[in-house]
């Protein structure tokens, strides 16, 4: 019942409202905990990194492949992903680097 007042009080927003609700929510939505991830950016509570799913995009991962390999994740968490990543490309990237480096390493 919660959600379905929040869906609808949501959906009633004037378009600048929603389109600030929704970047809100997003931004809210990937953590740097410290201790966690080693403090990189995770998605919502999980100790899913955002580096992790961007490398394994850009393998070639689908969303459905990420879906279901994730069970913790979903849809709207990948695109809140997606668009982390194209707001802190580097960031990212640099993470991604330096992971591929320390596995060719071990």
């Amino acid at each position: 019942r919660l959600v379905e007042s929040l869906a609808e009080a949501v959906i009633a927003l004037p378009v600048e409202d929603y389109s600030l609700f929704q970047n809100t929510l997003m931004t809210k939505m990937i953590k740097k905990t410290p201790g966690v991830c080693g403090g990189h950016a995770c998605i919502r509570d999980t100790r899913i990194a955002v580096w992790t799913i961007i490398s394994l995009i850009n393998q070639g991962g689908t969303d459905l492949e990420l879906l279901a390999d994730f069970p913790g994740l979903t849809a709207f968490d990948l695109l809140t992903i997606k668009e982390y990543y194209q707001s802190h490309r580097q960031e990212i990237d640099n993470l991604i680097d330096y992971q591929d480096q320390e596995n060719y390493h071990d």
